[in-house]
């Protein structure tokens, strides 16, 4: 079978992937298919053989899945897709890190976001889209005015700019975004440049517009989504603007955490997550990319929904909710971008959820 044969099989969003907290009573990692008529999803299998998958990605070129074990030490795990079923492609490898929760592949690289060590790694990947190591590791630095939560840096994403010169790291705790060069000999990361947020707002989730300029900052400690601009030429992130998210519905005991942002893939609208409300907010762009206005808001049909993605084709919507453990999915209307709940199926404590 040729390369770009490969690709529209890989491409088809006919496989979910679905990564659940295994110390939560997760399965694991969970295969489900996908039906392309109505979107629903049923379970096919499961492997249990990482710990705490909360972050999943498939690499483009090679169709290999990467997951995260949030565990300390930290560990990432390669397997290959195939009829329905994983197959590992060697053991799990330490990232030099605790408590990974996000990776992303950026050229022969698997970089992982470190939450609880602050740092950002980067493992090599080998052709066949094993890993191995030692890991290159960039530990942030600072701290935030939230004793709780800022006491010292919280890397919660790690992810390549859509140019594919620059890797851009989210930093809960030191309510940063930073720009960071990525040496493709030696997987080492430099910083180029960081931009400092709100204070006190723990920036935890980025989205690109198709674009590759805008860039949507979603922060959890203050409710609120920053619109920023990625100079690509000189390395910055400059904030443009702030959007309020609605937090109205969360308990008096819960506190509203916003999780995920995403981009509609025809760069229409932005969807927001946010736990506690349980609510997904819509966002128009029918103003131009740096100007989202909220447009509507919906329950998730769950509770504390951690993940929110848009299938390959851009009308459907699937949301990860960890705490009611489902995996609940909306047809998205062509235009207004307003989400309709269309069915769900259960995933106990449910992270993340990725398509091929």
């Amino acid at each position: 079978m040729g390369g770009a044969e490969r690709r529209t099989d890989r491409n088809s969003g006919h496989w979910a992937y679905i990564g659940s907290f295994t110390s939560g009573g997760g399965h694991g990692i969970t295969v489900a298919a996908v039906d392309p008529a109505t979107g629903a999803l049923t379970p096919l299998t499961a492997v249990d053989t990482v710990v705490n998958p909360s972050c999943l990605t498939l690499d483009p070129e090679t169709g290999v899945l990467y997951a995260v074990s949030d565990t300390t030490p930290g560990e990432a795990a390669a397997f290959r897709p195939g009829a329905g079923a994983l197959t590992a492609l060697g053991p799990a490898v330490e990232v030099g890190g605790a408590g990974p929760t996000h990776l992303s592949v950026a050229g022969r690289r698997l970089l992982t976001a470190n939450y609880a060590s602050g740092s950002v790694s980067s493992l090599p990947v080998a052709a066949d889209g094993s890993l191995s190591g030692p890991p290159a590791v960039l530990a942030h630095q600072g701290s935030g005015p939230d004793a709780d939560r800022q006491q010292g840096p919280h890397a919660h994403q790690v992810l390549p700019d859509l140019s594919g010169h620059w890797v851009l790291t989210v930093d809960l705790g030191t309510d940063a975004v930073r720009v960071c060069a990525l040496d493709p000999a030696t997987g080492e990361l430099r910083t180029r440049t960081e931009t400092v947020l709100r204070r006190g707002s723990g920036p935890r989730h980025l989205a690109f517009h198709p674009d590759g300029e805008v860039v949507y900052v979603l922060h959890e400690l203050a409710p609120q989504l920053t619109v920023c601009r990625l100079d690509a030429a000189s390395a910055r992130l400059e904030p443009l603007s702030e959007v309020a998210i609605d937090t109205d519905g969360a308990p008096e005991d819960v506190r509203a955490c916003p999780s995920v942002v995403s981009v509609s893939p025809d760069g229409r609208f932005v969807w927001a997550a946010v736990r506690g409300s349980n609510t997904l907010l819509t966002l128009s762009l029918a103003d131009g990319a740096e100007k989202p206005r909220v447009t509507s808001s919906v329950a998730c049909g769950g509770s504390w929904p951690r993940d929110l993605v848009a299938d390959p084709s851009g009308r459907r919507l699937y949301v990860a909710n960890e705490w009611s453990g489902d995996v609940t999915w909306f047809d998205v209307d062509p235009l207004s971008g307003q989400l309709h709940r269309a069915g769900a199926v259960a995933v106990p404590a449910a992270a993340c959820v990725v398509f091929s």
